[in-house]
């Protein structure tokens, strides 16, 4: 049977003239993906008007609670004992959003009751692709 665990989480959206705008998102991991983590963003607060998600490694979201982590598209790093910030990559630009710790030490601390670090596994089906792209006899 497979996890999915949601919790919505209120960030702020630093602007390039150091504003800060509230915005909505929601934090998910599910057991179909043991390795990620996925935030959402509700249409309204997206440029396309879409729902936009940004899926990164659960251990990046980790590391990054204590120190810089992250080189590509997303980075995470910590702004004070309270605050850790998250930074997206894209052809369009960089958003830089500033989320509570503690609502990142509980959303990841929750996804450790269903997974524990060091414990997930890719799945038949992330095995036999591997096994396909580099080649091999499935």
């Amino acid at each position: 049977m497979h996890v999915t665990l949601e919790q919505p989480i209120g960030a702020r959206l630093i602007t390039a003239v150091d504003q800060e705008i509230a915005i909505p998102a929601t934090l998910r991991y599910t057991s179909v993906d043991p390795l990620a983590v996925h935030l959402d963003f509700p249409p309204h607060v997206t440029l396309d008007g879409e729902v936009t998600t940004w899926t990164f490694a659960r251990v990046l979201l980790s590391e990054g609670l204590h120190a810089p982590a992250g080189v590509g598209h997303v980075r995470v790093r910590p702004c004070g004992a309270s605050h850790t910030y998250v930074e997206f990559h894209s052809p369009l630009g960089t958003a830089l959003l500033r989320f509570t710790t503690a609502d990142l030490y509980r959303f990841l601390a929750r996804t450790y009751t269903v997974i524990a670090p060091g414990e997930e596994t890719v799945g038949a089906e992330l095995d036999h692709g591997l096994v396909t792209l580099f080649g091999g006899r499935v």
